[in-house]
């Protein structure tokens, strides 16, 4: 190597080891913000949709034929009044087969019933007897002529007769009711019962949908409309189990996300029960709902819909007179939270408590005190006790 490159690269060594002593006393730069005093909000997060408290299902009494729903979505309807009709739909008619089967089971309890009505005549014909041996037997044993036992046996004996009309009677009426039973099963339709059954609203209020509108056959039980006062509404919030679990009943709330301005909440109840949702990462997750009724102005919610959706915002923790510092100056350290404070012109290393998580602010509970700078957004390269200096 020649003298000459020995000599610039010592230059070069030299200009870096100078720019670097140089950075070394003047510090690193960083982003620096006071610890101030004041109000700060924190809140959970969660989506769901305004929904009519008290909804009330027109259901099918009966299986049948719908006819036509003249009543439609928003209209208003009174408690009693008709909404739909129901035909009676008429017994469906045997094929071959099944009524060859009933037939043979009409002729069976029929001889079914002749027998039991023989043995009905025999039992009875067996009491009388037994009645008449029981007044002989009674006669001879007030004159001595007969034994206590003889008696009791006579007495056993018509006992038993009279049982046996009991249950002979019984028999012939159950294959009675078995020959009347295939009779009906034989006997043919005859259409349409006369008349349709009118279907009533429970309650006075608003049809908020019509489920089933077009004439049709439905099953008892099927719901035809929905009927409610769409100006009762509530939130139904979805929130995570841990989340849910820091809201208190009478919480404030602000619904947003609905296309409207926000509008005032509070938290009526959390109900007591989870349930597992999928989310859109496709991991699944224990979600609670959080009712929410309105607070304030309620004409504010006038706009609102049943089955809108919504956001909420439920507040959680609320300070008035905290002391507070941006939450990109505090970290998770090895034992809890810390934040690097600027003392002298050098970052220190603080164990801080925390409280209440705003947005972008966080309140300090210990650790740093108000007006104290706090470095932003410390790299993994800053070190306690470094020489730091304020961009």
């Amino acid at each position: 190597m020649s003298s000459r490159r020995v000599v610039l690269a010592v230059v070069v060594l030299a200009a870096a080891v100078g720019a670097a002593v140089q950075v070394a006393r003047r510090g690193q730069e960083v982003d620096v913000s006071p610890a101030v005093r004041g109000p700060i909000t924190e809140w959970v997060e969660g989506t769901g949709k305004a929904r009519v408290k008290e909804r009330h299902v027109v259901a099918a009494p009966t299986p049948g034929a719908l006819q036509r729903v003249d009543v439609h979505a928003g209209d208003s309807v009174r408690a009693g009044a008709v909404v739909a009709h129901v035909l009676p739909l008429m017994a469906a008619p045997l094929d071959a087969r099944t009524r060859a089967e009933a037939e043979a089971r009409l002729a069976a309890a029929r001889a079914a019933e002749r027998e039991a009505s023989a043995a009905l005549r025999r039992a009875r014909v067996t009491e009388e007897d037994a009645a008449r041996a029981l007044a002989r037997a009674r006669a001879l044993a007030r004159g001595a002529a007969l034994s206590a036992s003889a008696l009791e046996a006579a007495e056993a004996a018509a006992l038993a007769a009279a049982e046996q009309v009991v249950a002979a009677r019984a028999a012939v009426e159950r294959a009675g009711a078995e020959r009347m039973s295939v009779e009906a099963l034989l006997r043919p339709p005859r259409g349409l019962a006369p008349g349709s059954i009118p279907i009533v609203a429970p309650v006075e209020g608003v049809v908020l949908r019509v489920v089933q509108e077009s004439p049709g056959p439905i099953q008892p039980g099927a719901p035809i409309l929905e009927i409610g006062d769409p100006r009762d509404l509530e939130i139904a919030l979805e929130l995570l189990t841990e989340q849910a679990a820091r809201v208190a009943d009478g919480a404030p709330v602000e619904i947003g996300g609905w296309g409207g301005e926000p509008v005032a909440g509070v938290v009526r109840r959390v109900e007591p029960s989870a349930f597992s949702k999928v989310s859109a990462l496709g991991v699944e997750e224990q979600r609670v709902l959080v009712l929410v009724d309105p607070a304030g102005d309620r004409g504010r919610w006038g706009r609102l819909g049943d089955g809108w959706r919504v956001e909420g915002r439920v507040t959680v923790a609320q300070r008035d007179d905290a002391v507070k510092v941006p939450a990109s100056g505090v970290f998770r350290a090895e034992r809890g939270w810390a934040a690097f404070v600027v003392e002298d012109g050098r970052a220190r290393l603080r164990a801080i408590r925390v409280g209440a998580a705003g947005a972008d602010e966080v309140e300090v509970v210990s650790g740093v005190s108000e007006g104290e700078r706090v470095v932003l957004r410390p790299t993994s390269e800053l070190r306690d006790g470094a020489r730091v200096r304020a961009r």
